[in-house]
């Protein structure tokens, strides 16, 4: 198994996709730690992950808050002895922050997920990347999307805040990489399984008078590979990136655009 006796914490753990890494991690033999702020959905992952004779453990954190993480952080490492994989997914869902033009945005509204999405990676890598220095190994995963990279309408704050994403895992990896440390991040194109998508792709459908599935098509359209990644796509990447099979591999960014990123 590629994650054997690896200790992995995902923050968002609830969400679709920090659910999915989370399973896709429990199945290749590391022992997970849940964390989130939902316990029904935290729950759900985490028996599910369970019932497949994992080892998994569940924590009620704001990815915002520094006391938590660090706590949090300091509790894996007392029960489990390490941290070796550290994954931030978690989603900024506050309404009206996403799909507005630039300039019909407030300032708070602009602000709002350049400020939690950096603050909260700023904290879960920090907390994950000191504890990783004293044992000198560990993997940094970060997640981020297409408008990180491409210019695209609507993006708001979003954008910028996956960019100064992107710019911190280049920077941990650079200063952590002579500690035996790997920072990457996952650029994925949409995924329509998540909720955001699903209902960002019924706005647009709404908007113009088509049905849903006509959007996602006309978007699987501008892909080489005439389709969108899934959870499941994501979710396999993420675990060979934290495995011991990508060890030559840090300060990167990993496509999954389904070729709409060709370079």
């Amino acid at each position: 198994m590629l994650l054997e006796k690896k200790n992995a914490v995902i923050y968002g753990a609830g969400g679709a996709v920090g659910g999915a890494l989370a399973r896709a991690f429990a199945r290749e033999g590391a022992r997970v730690f849940l964390a989130g702020r939902t316990r029904s959905s935290l729950d759900a992952t985490a028996e599910e992950i369970a019932a497949a004779g994992c080892q998994v453990e569940i924590a009620l954190i704001d990815a915002l808050d520094e006391r938590a993480v660090e706590s949090h952080a300091n509790a894996v490492v007392r029960d489990a002895g390490s941290i070796d994989i550290s994954v931030n997914a978690i989603r900024i869902a506050e309404p009206g922050i996403y799909g507005i033009p630039v300039v019909g945005l407030s300032l708070e509204k602009f602000a709002l997920p350049i400020t939690a999405y950096l603050r909260s990676h700023f904290l879960t890598t920090r907390a994950a990347a000191q504890r990783m220095s004293e044992q000198r190994s560990g993997v940094v995963i970060t997640i981020t999307g297409m408008p990180a990279q491409v210019a695209t309408p609507g993006a708001g704050g979003v954008g910028v805040a996956w960019a100064g994403i992107e710019a911190l895992t280049r920077g941990l990896a650079a200063e952590l990489g002579p500690l035996g440390i790997r920072a990457v991040c996952l650029r994925s194109n949409a995924i329509p399984e998540t909720t955001v998508i699903r209902e960002g792709y019924d706005h647009r459908a709404k908007a113009t008078g088509q049905t849903r599935e006509e959007v996602q098509a006309a978007v699987e359209a501008t892909t080489l590979l005439r389709r969108l990644p899934t959870l499941v796509d994501l979710a396999n990447v993420a675990t060979f990136m934290a495995s011991d099979q990508a060890n030559a591999m840090t300060a990167t960014v990993a496509n999954l655009s389904c070729g709409f990123l060709a370079y």
